[in-house]
């Protein structure tokens, strides 16, 4: 089933949406922290987002831009804003498409369901990972904060996803250095502590201070503050 999330900070209009798209056989949720869409972005995966312009904290602009640093999953603009400056704005900051306020629900059923048959009959989707507003792109082993990009070695990548993809819970030495196997490169502990302590300055230099937490004698474990 196809995921959309919907960035909509009018609430009737985002419920309507929600349980249009769900007639048709559609997962759809609705955005609730404006201060921070990328968070429940990554965490949801979506197939699609639909997104407003006006918007509380950063309008959809500034969101459809940090969409595009990690994803090319598609975007559908959805704002009374019609004029022709917006339309071209918004297409310019990579939205597929831009449907003016008030509009027909069914319309709006029939483009979102024509826009995934085209992306998604070719191609499949690049999952992202989220913690603290750091975004781990799968598809390129990057990582994103705040609008930067952070190029990571083969080896810190493998760790940052270890640790991800277990958030809340210690990840063991023994299993980061299995996953650093996998490179068919040589892994001892002190390989392992080198790849750890560089990865730390990259995101320490990023503004990430404290990601990754040792727990002496276990592992380590990604910092929630």
């Amino acid at each position: 089933m196809y995921r959309i999330l919907i960035v909509e900070d009018d609430e009737g209009i985002a419920q309507a949406v929600r349980e249009q798209a769900q007639t048709w056989g559609l997962e759809a949720v609705c955005i609730h922290n404006f201060r921070n869409v990328m968070a429940e972005f990554a965490d949801y995966a979506p197939h699609l987002v639909l997104l407003d312009i006006m918007l509380p904290f950063f309008n959809g602009y500034h969101w459809c831009s940090e969409i595009r640093r990690v994803s090319s999953v598609p975007v559908i603009f959805i704002s009374s804003a019609s004029d022709s400056m917006n339309i071209v704005m918004a297409m310019n900051m990579g939205a597929d498409d831009f449907i003016v306020k008030p509009f027909d629900g069914n319309v709006l059923i029939a483009k979102i369901q024509a826009l995934l048959r085209r992306t998604y009959d070719f191609a499949g989707t690049v999952p992202v990972l989220e913690h603290r507003g750091a975004l781990l792109n799968m598809g390129d082993n990057t990582l994103s904060f705040e609008g930067r990009r952070i190029e990571l070695s083969k080896n810190e990548y493998r760790i940052l996803l270890a640790l991800m993809e277990n958030k809340g819970k210690v990840v063991s030495r023994e299993r980061l250095m299995e996953r650093l196997w996998e490179t068919d490169s040589f892994v001892d502990e002190n390989t392992l502590t080198v790849n750890v302590n560089r990865l730390r300055k990259k995101l320490d230099a990023a503004g990430l201070k404290s990601f990754i937490t040792t727990k002496v004698g276990v592992g380590y474990i990604l910092c929630n503050s």
